[in-house]
C-alpha cells in the first residue's frame, strides 16, 4: 500500500482526527517556512545579503508558502465543491431575472474551480440550459479571476484588504461586462452549432454526501488542480525572484509605477499573451509590488494575464465567432484599465 492509499484509508476510517491532525501539520510546516530558507541558503556558497542570496531565500520561502496554502484552500475547497457541481450551477442560474444572475453568476463563481480549459464545455452546458449569453460571461470571467485559488493566496501573502479589494473588482469586472454583453443581444454571434444544441433540463438532484466522501473530493482537487499548476508556479515563483533580487527598485517604479501613464495598458498587453493562473502569476505580483510597481498597474497585470488568457480566447473561439470575442476581450480590457488607472490615483 502506498502512502498515499494509507492516508486515504485513515481518512476513510477517522475522517475528524484526519481532518485535526492535517490542519495541526499544516500550521506547523507553515510556520517553519522563514527559518527553513534562511537555512537553506545559508548552507549554499552564496552571499545572503547579495543579489542571488537574495533570489534564493525568496524561491525557496515562497515554494513552499505557495505550494501549502494552495493545497490547504484547494482541499478545503474540493471538499465544499462536491456540492457545486456544473450540473447545480446551472440549475442555480437557470429561470433567474438579468441583473440578479449576474452578480449570481459571478459570485459563483469564487466557489467554483473551474478554469480556461472547461470554458468550452461549461459555455455549452450553461447554453444549453438556458442561461443567458451575458450570465454566462458573468460566470466565466469570475470563475477563473476571482476563485478561492487567488483569494487565498492573496490572503495569505498580502493581508486581508488586498484580498477584498481584487475580489470586489473581479466580481464589478465579472457582473458589470456580462450585463452589457447581454444587453448588446450577441447570441446571433455564437457559432451555429452551438445556438442549434437541443434544450437540457437544469434540475439537479443529489444525494447528501458522507464527511469521508467529501475529504475524498478534496483530495481528488489536490491531485486535479495542484497537480496541474505546480510547473506554471514554480516557474512564477522562479520569474518573482529574479525580479526580487536583481531588479533596481528605482527601474520597475519608473516602468510600472504611478507616473507613468502609459504602465496600465501596458501591464495589460504583456498579461494577455501569458498562460498562468493564480497560482502562477501572485509570487510576480508580489515581486513587482516589493520593487516599487503600483497597485493599481499590478492588479491590471494580474487580471489580463488570468481574465483575458490568449489560451481561453483561442478556446473559445470553438464556440463564439470573433465579434462576440472581441466584444468580451474589449468589454473585460475597458474594466481592467479603468480598474488600474483608479487605483493608480487614488491610493
Amino acid at each position: 500500500m502506498t502512502f498515499i492509499s494509507a492516508l486515504k484509508d485513515f481518512s476513510r476510517r477517522q475522517p475528524i482526527l484526519f481532518i485535526g491532525l492535517a490542519a495541526l501539520l499544516w500550521f506547523g510546516l507553515y510556520k517553519s517556512l522563514i527559518p527553513f530558507s534562511e537555512y537553506l541558503v545559508a548552507l549554499l556558497p552564496v552571499d545572503r545579503a547579495g543579489h542571488l542570496g537574495g533570489a534564493l531565500q525568496f524561491f525557496f520561502y515562497d515554494t513552499p508558502k505557495v505550494l501549502l496554502l494552495l493545497t490547504g484552500i484547494v482541499f478545503v475547497m474540493g471538499m465544499i465543491n462536491s456540492w457545486f457541481t456544473p450540473e447545480r450551477t446551472r440549475a442555480l442560474l437557470t429561470g433567474r431575472s438579468e441583473g440578479v444572475a449576474n452578480i449570481m453568476a459571478a459570485t459563483l463563481g469564487i466557489f467554483t474551480p473551474f478554469c480556461s480549459c472547461s470554458a468550452v464545455p461549461l459555455f455549452i452546458g450553461f447554453v444549453q440550459a438556458g442561461v443567458p449569453l451575458g450570465v454566462t460571461f458573468s460566470f466565466l470571467i469570475s470563475a477563473p479571476m476571482v476563485n478561492e485559488v487567488a483569494l487565498t493566496l492573496l490572503l495569505g501573502m498580502f493581508g486581508w484588504k488586498i484580498a477584498l479589494l481584487y475580489m470586489s473588482l473581479g466580481l464589478t469586472i465579472a457582473i458589470v461586462a456580462g450585463w452589457i454583453i447581454g444587453r448588446l443581444k450577441m447570441e446571433k454571434y455564437m457559432e451555429d452549432w452551438v445556438r442549434d444544441l437541443p434544450r437540457v433540463d437544469a434540475s439537479v438532484t443529489g444525494e447528501a454526501m458522507s464527511l469521508a466522501g467529501r475529504i475524498d473530493g478534496g483530495f481528488t482537487s489536490v491531485h486535479e488542480i495542484v497537480g496541474k499548476v505546480w510547473p506554471y508556479i514554480l516557474a512564477g515563483i522562479a520569474i518573482g525572484a529574479g525580479i526580487h533580487g536583481y531588479v533596481p527598485a528605482d527601474f520597475m517604479a519608473s516602468f510600472m509605477g504611478k507616473s507613468a501613464w502609459w504602465s496600465v495598458p501596458l501591464a495589460v498587453l504583456i498579461g494577455v499573451p501569458m498562460y498562468t493562473n493564480a497560482a502562477g502569476v501572485i509570487p510576480i505580483v508580489q515581486a513587482l509590488l516589493g520593487k516599487g510597481a503600483a497597485l493599481g498597474t499590478v492588479l491590471a497585470f494580474m487580471m489580463s494575464v488570468i481574465a483575458l488568457s490568449l489560451p481561453e480566447t483561442i478556446i473559445l473561439r470553438k464556440v463564439l465567432k470573433p465579434r462576440l470575442i472581441a466584444t468580451f476581450v474589449g468589454v473585460v480590457a475597458c474594466g481592467i484599465l479603468l480598474v488600474g488607472y483608479v487605483f493608480n490615483l487614488v491610493l
